[in-house]
């Protein structure tokens, strides 16, 4: 049996010649102290609850925190990665304009030495071309001669 404030308040005890009835005042006071009794391992056990669920709390709270630091120095991690990512990125671009830059280089000076070489080859071949043009009309020269003395030989041998 729960007994309330009300109950207490509104309870009646019959009387009797002398007063009261003992017994019935003290069976109440009994079930009043059981009621306390109760209450008060109720209330202790409450109060225990809430000391465990403050230090439950407290823990959560540390957790949290350690999560926060945690996922803000991951935030920081990814930044400094992607600002390291991007500055080699920058240089690999950089080194690679470079030795673009020098592969160029190399190949216009090969093209201006293939273009020296073929001036060199058309200065040549021209020489060559007059030196044989002058070796042929050297020879043609003989020939003629040779002719014209075969010729004065043949008319001075029938003279």
């Amino acid at each position: 049996m729960r007994i309330t404030p009300l109950d207490i308040q509104q309870k009646q005890f019959p009387m009797k010649f002398r007063g009261f009835d003992v017994e019935e005042v003290y069976a109440f006071l009994e079930v009043v102290r059981e009621e306390m009794e109760d209450l008060l391992r109720e209330n202790a056990s409450l109060k225990e609850q809430i000391h465990r669920a403050e230090n439950q709390i407290k823990e959560y709270r540390d957790m949290e925190t350690t999560l926060r630091e945690t996922l803000m120095t991951a935030q920081q991690m990814v930044e400094e990665y992607k600002t390291n990512s991007r500055k080699e990125a920058e240089l690999l671009i950089r080194e690679a304009e470079i030795k673009a830059d020098g592969v160029m280089k190399d190949a216009q000076e090969k093209v201006v030495k293939i273009h020296e070489d073929i001036v060199d080859l058309k200065g040549i071949r021209r020489h060559f071309k007059e030196e044989l043009k002058r070796l042929i009309e050297s020879h043609m020269r003989m020939m003629e001669f040779d002719k014209e003395r075969e010729g004065e030989e043949a008319g001075g041998i029938s003279s």
